[in-house]
């Protein structure tokens, strides 16, 4: 990545690993939404930075070297903002006096970029033995309270997915409270090549959410990266971005980095 003139190096940036989960008492640095001007936890947001040839590309995890700017709204919002050239000018502010390409297609690539950065982790929690898959075996580490957080594919079954949330709430002593497992925007293909197994349609992160236990802190790691792709792929709200909102200064430090 290119570092526009006269701008400074971001330091080391930390990886979603360290992002922070409801309840993790953690600190998280916060930074501002290039498109409506609010501020959020770095780890809510999507960091965009430019390529040597001026290209604008997702930075999932936050590591290119140089100047980024951020975005805290949804796709759809996003796609609003490219249409109707607010991007390009909240983009110009940002990477001040820099050629810049926005791809045409750059609101899908942030969404395959999250959907990566997911499956990436799934898989590294997969290998580090913290994933419970199989029906069976899911509803059983449920119940006794070993699930930490609860996975369904989009295309898993209502019923699979009521009996598992159901297991999974008698584990956590939370029967009638309606609590459920995330059904995240991906179908079992993507979470069977993910984990290297068949017919991937539930998962659990095992480990007990009230412990700071290696099993919690993977499931915060997972959970991190399901929010944020959530986030970005959540149904269409009201159009926060419309009419020309007035948009962050690039000048505000807590705008890049």
């Amino acid at each position: 990545m290119r570092t526009p003139p006269n701008e400074r190096l971001t330091s080391d940036i930390a990886e979603l690993d360290q992002a922070q989960i409801s309840g993790s008492g953690k600190s998280c640095p916060e930074r501002k939404c290039i498109l409506t001007g609010e501020t959020a936890a770095r780890d809510a947001l999507v960091r965009l930075a430019i390529s040597p040839d001026g290209d604008v590309l997702c930075d999932p995890l936050a590591k290119a070297p140089g100047r980024g700017a951020w975005i805290g709204v949804s796709k759809a919002q996003f796609e609003r903002a490219v249409a109707k050239g607010q991007l390009k000018g909240a983009l110009a502010r940002a990477f001040k006096g820099t050629p810049l390409n926005v791809a045409e297609d750059l609101p899908d690539q942030i969404q395959r970029a999250l959907e990566r950065v997911l499956l990436d982790r799934l898989g590294i929690e997969m290998r580090g033995g913290q994933i419970v898959l199989g029906s069976d075996r899911i509803a059983e580490q449920a119940r006794k309270g070993r699930i930490a957080l609860l996975l369904h594919a989009n295309d898993a079954s209502e019923d699979g997915r009521k009996k598992l949330d159901q297991a999974w709430r008698v584990g956590r002593e939370m029967e009638g409270s309606g609590e459920r497992g995330i059904t995240l925007p991906l179908d079992r293909a993507a979470l069977s090549v993910a984990l290297g197994r068949d017919n991937v349609v539930h998962l659990g992160v095992s480990g007990s959410s009230s412990n700071s236990g290696s099993g919690a802190k993977a499931a915060g790691r997972v959970e991190a990266a399901v929010l944020r792709l959530l986030q970005y792929t959540k149904a269409e709200g009201p159009d926060e971005i419309s009419g020309g909102a007035q948009f962050a200064p690039a000048s505000d430090d807590k705008l890049n980095a």
